[in-house]
């Protein structure tokens, strides 16, 4: 076996274990690793300017394509626990992000040194597994398990905690022999796949949940062959959208107390059977679980034995990868439907098809106002941009208007952060899916004040060449806070507006306080900021041209009017509409051209 450094072997166990790039802020006590890295040469790296910036960047890097995991690199101390927030996001969403910090000296860590501080204690209850290595022959196993539990079974963050003179140990290590270990994931089987779709044919009204399990596990073609063999419509959780094409006959529509659609709570409200797949029964999804619940029977998949029954009991439930589970119930399924076995659909089916395309179920967008309605920005966005498409976004009345109008053809066209929802998620994940798909069309949704908590990382797109579209759209508010403390009667410390003496005295903008464009200049990536809606398609034709020319971030900044409020609700058959419904085909327009 070969003498090397504990770091050099770990550096060669990434790239066995299939890692090209990393995302990270070098330190003191991580240094030994970057050297190692640089010395390696096959594993490239981007500087963010923010470590939690970095753990955003490594989740959307994992998310942007089956079978990658991101990794995230910091120093001892506050790198750790600034990557915190990027562990839970990933935690909460089922996401394998890989986090290494640097620690101090073994010999120090009793004794308060310098940026030495527990992180393995503080990151384990948002991590699958979080440890610091004290054995310099334990680090090869160390990344070899961290890969092994990302994998296996539900998907997850890790953190691996290396003391540097852990780091900088000689061990005797062959990486010739080295070699993943196999992955761990349960399988549906044949007879619980028969039971299952015995049930779902006994019903009248079935219909299938598809969650964010069915993209981890890369399983939507099968989630539409089963659709389509069974003819069942298909709810889409958020984080499962994409899993079937909006446009598809059996695509029902969004479910939920605020990213949903008028006609997928109608649709779910007129279930009798839920084959959820691959989902947490979410509680903006569920609402209360006994209006959800009423009437109805579920079966669960999921691949996390403790989430059957967590939220509530399915009268059956099945621990198993979204994609085995498809597997056999796809295979079932064509054995019953080639025996003649399987119901009628296609009354249960049109109704659904028929809330879809009916007027009275769609949410009107075509506003004219000046400062401009959000629902109109979307209804902008749907009319110039295609089919291949990525959406990133995270929380906020930005990213709840926009799963409400927005439209979705594609797995992993979708990437939200779910569950967590950090303010400033967005621009670092955008970035990671950029360094993911160099190709793909990337265009990032943010509010301003989503916008504002990471915006210095617009300077790793200037300077790694990562070019995107971000659409900001700005009312000068955090919007959904304002919105939920109307229960309160309070409009209260919610305000971001100020008149900014920097602006020209007649720029409309002038009063809703940061100048984004100088911002967004100022770090090296382009601007330019839209009023009206028949500005909007010049503003994206310029932004693409732009990022062709200059290979940065581009950022459309679309100013509204600064009070919408958004259409959600307590319950699932209690959504208030705030704005005006559809009441005519020229009030929607992005809707209908999707259904033509």
């Amino acid at each position: 076996m070969a003498k090397m450094k504990a770091i050099e072997a770990a550096v060669r166990v990434l790239e066995k274990e299939g890692v090209s790039v990393t995302f990270g802020v070098p330190g003191a006590a991580i240094n030994p690793l970057y050297a190692a890295m640089k010395e390696h040469g096959g594993i490239g790296h981007i500087l963010a300017r923010h470590v939690e910036g970095a753990s955003h960047m490594a989740e959307g890097y994992t998310r942007a394509v089956a079978g990658h995991i991101g990794v995230c690199i910091g120093t001892s101390g506050p790198a750790g626990t600034d990557m915190i927030t990027g562990l839970y996001s990933a935690s909460a969403d089922s996401i394998p992000i890989l986090c290494i910090t640097g620690q101090a000296p073994r010999a120090r860590l009793h004794k308060e040194d310098f940026q030495a501080v527990d992180i393995a204690s503080i990151a384990k209850t948002v991590t699958k597994w979080a440890a610091t290595v004290l054995e310099p022959a334990q680090v090869p196993g160390a990344f070899q398990q961290a890969f092994h539990l990302m994998r296996s079974g539900r998907p997850g963050p890790v953190l691996i905690d290396l003391p540097i003179d852990v780091q900088l140990a000689e061990i005797e290590f062959d990486i010739d022999t080295y070699e993943p270990l196999p992955v761990y994931k349960p399988a549906a089987t044949r007879k619980q796949a028969e039971k299952a779709i015995a049930m779902l044919n006994a019903a009248e009204r079935p219909l299938i949940v598809s969650g964010g399990g069915v993209i981890n596990a890369d399983a939507a073609d099968l989630l539409v062959e089963l659709a389509e063999t069974l003819d069942l419509p298909v709810i889409p959780t958020l984080m499962g959208w994409g899993s079937i094409p909006d446009d598809h006959p059996l695509m029902a529509g969004m479910c939920g107390l605020q990213t949903s659609h008028r006609y997928g709570n109608a649709s779910m409200l007129a279930s009798d059977f839920v084959l959820g797949i691959g989902n947490r029964w979410a509680n903006r999804h569920t609402g209360s679980v006994d209006v959800y619940t009423k009437g109805r029977k579920f079966i669960h998949v999921d691949i996390e034995p403790t989430q059957i029954g967590r939220v509530f009991a399915p009268d059956f439930g099945i621990v198993s990868d979204a994609k085995a589970a498809l597997e056999q119930f796809v295979a079932v399924a064509k054995d019953w439907k080639a025996a003649g076995k399987l119901r009628d659909r296609s009354a249960w089916v049109a109704d659904c098809q028929g809330r879809k395309n009916s007027i009275d179920y769609l949410r009107k967008t075509h506003f004219d106002n000046v400062p401009m309605k959000p629902q109109r920005v979307y209804q902008c966005m749907n009319q110039t941009l295609d089919r291949d498409t990525t959406y990133v976004s995270t929380i906020g009345l930005s990213q709840i208007a926009g799963a409400q109008f927005l439209h979705v053809y594609k797995p992993r066209h979708w990437i939200n952060c779910g569950q967590a929802g950090p303010l400033g998620w967005t621009t670092p994940a955008a970035l990671g899916v950029r360094v993911a798909d160099p190709q793909r069309k990337i265009v990032a949704l943010s509010g301003d004040y989503d916008f504002q908590f990471m915006i210095e990382e617009l300077a790793v797109g200037a300077q790694f060449k990562l070019p995107y579209i971000h659409v900001l759209v700005n009312n000068s508010y955090l919007g959904l806070i304002r919105q939920a403390q109307r229960a309160f009667s309070i409009d209260y410390c919610v305000q971001l507006a100020f008149d900014n003496i920097n602006m020209d005295a007649g720029e409309a903008a002038r009063g809703y306080g940061v100048d984004h464009i100088k911002v967004v200049e100022g770090l090296g990536c382009k601007a330019i900021r839209v009023h009206r809606p028949e500005d909007f398609a010049p503003a994206m034709e310029q932004a693409e041209a732009w990022m062709a020319e200059h290979r940065t971030p581009v950022v459309i900044e679309c100013i509204l009017e600064r009070v919408t409020n958004i259409a959600m609700g307590t319950e699932i058959d209690n959504v208030v509409e705030f704005e005006g419904l559809a009441t005519g085909k020229a009030d929607v327009p992005s809707a209908l051209a999707m259904l033509d």
